[in-house]
């Protein structure tokens, strides 16, 4: 491939918290480029975040969802001719490395790269690519995703470049929380059933730690479950309802983040916000640790090659654990 890249496509659509641990890259390619034109391809419901990557020049969305909901051939038709109409890149790399968004790289050109067919769950991908990088499926996923990319543009990533990265996302609001205590959030939500650590446990660590406690919610039923925890705490405040932009800005103010393996836990490890990441069905390959952002498993053996969502080993964390972690990254 050409020593000089002039513009370049990345791929990764979904879900939240998978983007936040692709976006690292984004810093790397420009320290290697600096002249560098970085487009995103993403799902229309993330582009909030993705267009708070400082140096990506343009977001590009489609809908796939919306597409699989309404089954319409013109809407197909719209989302094809629009990633055809993009432009040329010099490369277009697919960091996700699934079929759906393999096709979507090919749709934009010729010269694409992704992951070999031995390195993701869904082999056929690698079909859709012109060149693959090989790293085992169980590596971090934070690694992976920077190797896929430096492995493209033929450069390293190292783990001391990841342990002091810059805070991944723009802030575009200011929050003026407390200052007599410190000011610590729970994520009561997450994806699966199976990945929510139980509301009652929450509870005890707000009350034990005294601290100020914000409980962060993304829907109905999550400001249920957040509502019911400030009822039984006094140490526990409802946090408002947010936009991806202002959840950032939100993490970014804070002395601690405590949540499920879930977007808004990633944030906080993207913005070097201090962060305990509760895993039960999944393991500490979905989080790159640091001194400030540690991972408690549970006692359950995880096959990452086929996640059991029915896994519930989480509620098994006690909750004097979470309170030990916690009180260690507040020193």
């Amino acid at each position: 491939m050409n020593k000089e890249i002039k513009k370049l496509a990345i791929v990764r659509l979904s879900a939240l918290g998978d983007i936040v641990n692709s976006a690292i890259v984004v810093q790397f390619i420009k320290q290697k480029y600096p002249n560098a034109v970085i487009d995103w391809i993403t799902e229309e419901m993330f582009s909030d975040a993705v267009n708070l990557l400082e140096d990506v020049q343009n977001v590009h969305t489609i809908n796939l969802k919306q597409l699989k909901r309404e089954k319409s051939f013109k809407l197909l038709q719209h989302n094809i001719s629009k990633l055809r109409t993009l432009g040329e890149y010099d490369i277009i790399i697919d960091i996700q490395g699934l079929i759906k968004s393999a096709i979507v790289a090919r749709l934009i050109g010729k010269n694409t790269h992704g992951f070999d067919k031995d390195s993701t769950r869904e082999s056929l991908a690698a079909l859709f690519y012109r060149a693959t990088s090989h790293i085992a499926y169980s590596e971090n996923v934070v690694k992976r995703n920077c190797f896929v990319v430096a492995d493209a543009l033929n450069f390293t990533i190292t783990d001391a470049m990841i342990l002091n990265k810059k805070p991944i996302f723009q802030v575009t609001k200011e929050y003026q929380l407390r200052s007599e205590k410190k000011n610590i959030a729970f994520v009561v939500g997450a994806s699966w059933k199976s990945k929510i650590y139980p509301k009652e446990e929450l509870v005890k660590v707000c009350n034990t730690l005294k601290e100020q406690a914000f409980i962060i919610w993304g829907n109905k039923s999550e400001k249920a479950d957040a509502e019911w925890i400030c009822e039984h705490s006094e140490y526990a405040e409802l946090a408002p309802a947010m936009n991806l932009s202002e959840l950032i800005a939100f993490i970014s103010h804070l002395d601690l983040l405590i949540g499920n393996d879930t977007g808004p836990t990633h944030i906080a490890w993207a913005q070097n916000i201090p962060s305990i990441t509760l895993l039960g069905p999944t393991n500490r390959r979905m989080l790159y640790e640091t001194q400030k952002n540690v991972a408690i498993e549970s006692p359950s053996s995880v096959n990452i090659m086929k996640i059991d969502k029915n896994d519930f080993s989480i509620k098994d964390i006690p909750y004097e654990k979470v309170l030990k972690e916690a009180k260690e990254l507040l020193k």
